[in-house]
């Protein structure tokens, strides 16, 4: 009788009968009726988010060297209604054309534009961050702040002029890298390139905004160090 119990305990099973619990109909339609509404309340909010305005009362106003033309004529305006009393541009390395081009750079790019257009070079400066593979805006951030620290100009407060949905990214690394020594702003230039509101519905602003909320999640959680 023992070896006819023992034999009976040790026979292997190969599967069981367990109880699972699955989701009704009406739990898959409250469930895809949630996802649906989630993603209609990101897609309407995501843009607003990134392209952040949150400027402060500044001394300097401080320009991406990468933004297109049209940017950096609105940034004009912003500094003359801003009472500014410096423009700084920023910027690495031209990546195409390099070898062609008078300016190597984006920050002397820019700032040649802007004279370009009539504004007054004795209130521009360029201050060009060296090549890196990735944590391009902390370069720049960096960059400045090293320029800033052996410069004779005295700088409480600045606002970062950029464009769109970059807005929130940039604002939270200057600040990173700047803060608490400078208090930092932001402004988001409009884009012209695609409709902010239908974002969406455009292959660039699509991929604008679609990397710009990835490279954000990115410096957030993982890292924004150079």
């Amino acid at each position: 009788m023992q070896n006819k119990k023992s034999k009976k305990t040790n026979k292997i099973q190969l599967i069981e009968r367990k109880e699972v619990w699955v989701i009704t109909w009406q739990g898959w339609v409250i469930l895809i009726t949630s996802l649906i509404i989630s993603m209609v309340l990101i897609i309407g909010n995501i843009y607003p988010f990134l392209a952040v305005n949150a400027p402060v009362k500044p001394d300097v106003l401080v320009v991406e060297g990468w933004l297109p033309d049209y940017a950096v004529e609105s940034s004009i305006v912003e500094f003359k209604t801003g009472k500014y009393r410096k423009l700084i541009t920023t910027g690495l390395p031209i990546g195409k054309g390099y070898y062609l081009a008078q300016y190597k750079n984006y920050a002397e790019l820019t700032a040649a534009s802007f004279i370009a257009l009539g504004f007054d070079k004795d209130k521009l400066i360029a201050v060009p961050a060296p090549n890196v593979i990735k944590y391009r805006t902390t370069a720049s951030a960096i960059a400045l702040k090293d320029w800033l620290s052996t410069s004779d100009l005295k700088v409480k407060s600045i606002n970062i002029y950029t464009l769109g949905a970059h807005a929130r990214r940039s604002w939270m690394l200057f600040k990173a890298v700047l803060s608490p020594e400078i208090e930092v702003g932001v402004i988001a230039g409009k884009a012209e390139d695609y409709n902010r509101q239908l974002w969406w519905k455009s292959s660039a602003g699509f991929r604008t905004v679609i990397d710009e909320t990835i490279a954000y999640i990115y410096a957030t959680f993982v890292g924004w160090k150079a």
